[in-house]
């Protein structure tokens, strides 16, 4: 997972993701029950792994170097303008220095490419068949007990560990249409959606069947009597 998050897509090749990855009989009773939030109840309690994720407000340091890099193994290539030069009189004076010194737009950038990189890790703890979420966890919390450094900005909590549950969690949530968030040229066009396309991703698993309520329930109830939680 971390692997994936390392590999992932950023801009300006810049170090933005940072993660302190704990296990749970690493942190005490105490200390997980000050991590936790309103909307993070049992997750600390039974998650066996917790990758705490954070963005790097200093991701402009050596990134100069890291792009120039890129150039000279033709990631970057000449055919579309880039050299040493480019890299020192735009790329980074323009957009990465300029970037980075703007607080709204150095938290936009670190918002934005930290969530690349846990999506990439997300995917990954699926493809290795584990159980995977995000949550909120308490800032301060971490922050003292990981010796968190002021420039990384909080983000997720990724809980990670092998599913007690069928893999699917009952079956494909609701979403809206895709013409409600997507559009066509224009705001105000919705985008058509397929039926070849979405066919296809219904028999390839990547659009699940929707969830079954009274089978979710009694999957929730037996989950419930073995762990002991609430019902």
């Amino acid at each position: 997972m971390l692997e994936a998050a390392n590999r992932a897509s950023r801009a300006v090749n810049a170090d933005f993701a940072k993660a302190i990855v704990c296990f749970r009989d690493e942190l005490s009773d105490e200390i997980r029950r000050q991590l936790k939030t309103p909307t993070t109840t049992v997750q600390f309690d039974l998650a066996p792994v917790s990758i705490f994720w954070y963005g790097d407000l200093t991701f402009a340091e050596g990134a100069r170097q890291r792009l120039k890099e890129l150039v000279d193994l033709g990631a970057l290539p000449v055919t579309h303008g880039w050299s040493h030069a480019y890299v020192d009189d735009v790329a980074y004076q323009q957009v990465v220095a300029p970037m980075s010194q703007d607080e709204k737009s150095s938290l936009w950038a670190v918002s934005v490419e930290t969530g690349l990189a846990i999506a990439q890790a997300m995917l990954a703890g699926v493809d290795e068949g584990l159980g995977v979420g995000l949550h909120s966890f308490n800032p301060a919390t971490a922050k003292e007990v990981r010796k968190v450094p002021d420039h990384w900005v909080p983000m997720w909590v990724l809980f990670a560990g092998y599913p007690a549950e069928d893999p699917s969690g009952g079956g494909q949530r609701p979403r809206r249409p895709l013409g409600d968030n997507f559009f066509r040229a224009q705001y105000g066009t919705p985008w058509t959606e397929m039926p070849e396309v979405t066919a296809r991703l219904e028999r390839e698993g990547m659009i699940q069947a929707p969830m079954d309520r009274d089978r979710r329930w009694r999957d929730v109830r037996a989950l419930a009597e073995r762990f002991g939680l609430p019902w």
